[in-house]
């Protein structure tokens, strides 16, 4: 009641106009200033994958038709801390032996861990983190981005996600502390020998962290853990933070490593893994094939640079005089004064000596709610996700020049995102496609259909997977790269071991199993993960 009292008083005196009663809480500020949102580009791109460590070794063996899964054998499920025969008997116990596992070694194209994990320094790196660093180091050096002022580090963010951290770290010390000792002493001696990075080594946003604490970056520092959706939500938040001002420069990916006993067996419980070929894991990995019975599982890291395509923003024009602005509409077309703006903004990254791979046009989410794992059978996440990207890049269907397919070959996913994809193109069908996309009859996408009743005539449907396995959190970016190289280099990957396709797919209509050569405008990457978790990602040329 004394204080009540004392609040009173001190009302009472206060001279009326000071006061701050409800009416002038809601009225005292007014609306925060308009946002304009800017353009994203792609000036940096870096991969560590099991074709290879970088990008450029991982291209030119995915172009030439290479395959990056292979047998795994008890040494790849990381046990060190487990007896020879704990380490058979639970290899034994796997009904899935097939894995792609990042090459390791000294060699071009291989990850050195001596580099990224074994020193001193380095004890609080986990082996996904380390993926993230090495692929974060070329992407960076690839955009010629190393700043050296504080207010551009202070505009450089990251955000690399992970789907599940390290596993392995979980199951040493749950191994190392949950044994019944036969003493009582040996039982702290046991506990002391817990590293006190263990915690630092699992938490998902250490893959950030670290990019962000080597390179001294200050900007936000984010990661996205949405299962396999992982990389290409922390791509899609990364541009939006820049399209809004957060940031200017974004180092975003994914990054995972997943091949350990664990890992596996818990995919195995949930039958998503492959389990027919383990005596031929080339063939192992099978999208939209009738003989697919799930995934291989992979490892890896993808890491892109994007930076906004100009760092000025539309208030530039709003501090320029009436004659300069009218001198302007003038000379370029009222018209286009906007269009001038935009090609000015493409500018920068190219006085600072860096590529434009592309530019980041749409971004779009989803949920199914649903099933913790199961698509729903119609696909509507997955249309409701490449609908919105398509609504913010402002292209209409029929300018999609081809679809990185999520599809992972599992009998359920596959279909239902065939199904999602053949909803939302047919929903802008016209009569006269056909006459376009006859000429490409050996060579189109997966869905006569889509070709017939959209006039899509470079349209192709591509999947990655079976080169590279899923790598789980970082699949949506290592494809997202790929997208991008298909639309910098204009060529098209191939797809493996599509032998037998699915009777959804008819005739000569299937996805590509050669490479082929040609312009790709815009190209559209699908990432879903368990929990219902989509996204959407749509990539253009400049």
């Amino acid at each position: 009641m004394a204080s009540s009292s004392r609040w009173r008083r001190l009302l009472s005196s206060t001279p009326f106009r000071y006061q701050l009663t409800r009416r002038h809480l809601s009225s005292s500020f007014g609306p925060p200033p308009p946002v304009t949102p800017r353009r994203v580009v792609v000036t940096g791109i870096g991969m560590v994958t099991p074709l290879g460590c970088g990008v450029q070794t991982t291209w030119k063996r995915l172009i030439e038709g290479e395959c990056g899964v292979r047998a795994i054998t008890p040494e790849d499920l990381k046990m060190s801390s487990f007896d020879s025969e704990t380490q058979l008997y639970t290899f034994d116990q796997l009904t899935s032996k097939v894995a792609a596992v990042v090459p390791r070694g000294t060699e071009t194209g291989e990850f050195n861990a001596n580099l990224w994990l074994n020193s001193k320094d380095h004890r609080s790196v986990a082996r996904f983190i380390g993926y993230a660093l090495c692929a974060a180091d070329e992407a960076l050096k690839d955009a010629k981005w190393a700043p050296t002022e504080q207010e551009q580090k202070e505009r450089t963010g990251v955000s690399i996600g992970g789907g599940i951290g390290s596993i392995t770290d979980v199951l040493e010390a749950s191994q190392m502390i949950c044994e019944k000792p036969d003493k009582e002493a040996f039982s702290m001696q046991r506990l002391r020998r817990l590293s006190p990075f263990f915690i630092p080594r699992i938490l998902i946003n250490m893959a950030s962290g670290h990019v962000s604490m080597k390179y001294g970056f200050q900007g936000p520092n984010h990661a996205a853990v949405t299962a396999c959706a992982t990389g290409a939500h922390s791509i899609g938040d990364a541009a939006r933070m820049i399209q809004f001002g957060d940031s200017n420069v974004m180092v975003a990916g994914g990054t995972e490593s997943s091949i350990d006993a664990l890992s596996i067996a818990g995919f195995c419980r949930s039958r998503a893994l492959t389990t027919k070929h383990n005596s031929m894991p080339l063939e192992a990995s099978r999208p939209f094939d009738c003989d697919r019975d799930g995934f291989v599982i992979g490892e890896g890291c993808g890491v892109l640079v994007l930076e906004v395509s100009l760092l000025v923003s539309l208030l530039t024009f709003q501090h320029m005089s009436f004659v300069n602005l009218m001198s302007l509409s003038h000379d370029y077309g009222v018209h286009d004064l906007f269009s001038f703006y935009l090609s000015k903004e493409l500018e920068h990254a190219k006085e600072r000596g860096a590529k434009i791979y592309a530019e980041i046009r749409g971004y779009g989410m989803s949920g199914d709610a649903y099933h913790i794992t199961q698509p729903h059978n119609d696909g509507r996440g997955a249309v409701l996700a490449m609908t919105r990207a398509l609504k913010q890049s402002g292209l209409h269907p029929n300018q999609v020049d081809y679809i990185n397919a999520h599809a992972t070959s599992t009998p359920l996913g596959d279909a239902v995102e065939a199904i999602a994809i053949k909803t939302l193109f047919s929903e802008h069908a016209t009569s006269g496609a056909l006459a376009m996309s006859s000429t490409k009859a050996l060579s189109l996408t997966l869905y006569e259909d889509i070709i017939i009743q959209n006039r899509v005539s470079l349209s192709k449907l591509i999947i990655y997977e079976g080169a590279i396995g899923h790598l789980l959190g970082a699949a949506g970016a290592v494809e997202a790269i790929f997208s991008i190289l298909a639309v910098h280099h204009g060529i098209a990957p191939l797809t493996l071991n599509l032998s037998k396709p699915d009777p959804l797919f008819k005739d000569n209509f299937m996805p590509l199993t050669a490479s082929k050569q040609m312009p790709v405008r815009a190209a559209l990457s699908n990432s879903f993960g368990f929990g219902g978790t989509n996204a959407s990602l749509l990539f253009t040329s400049v």
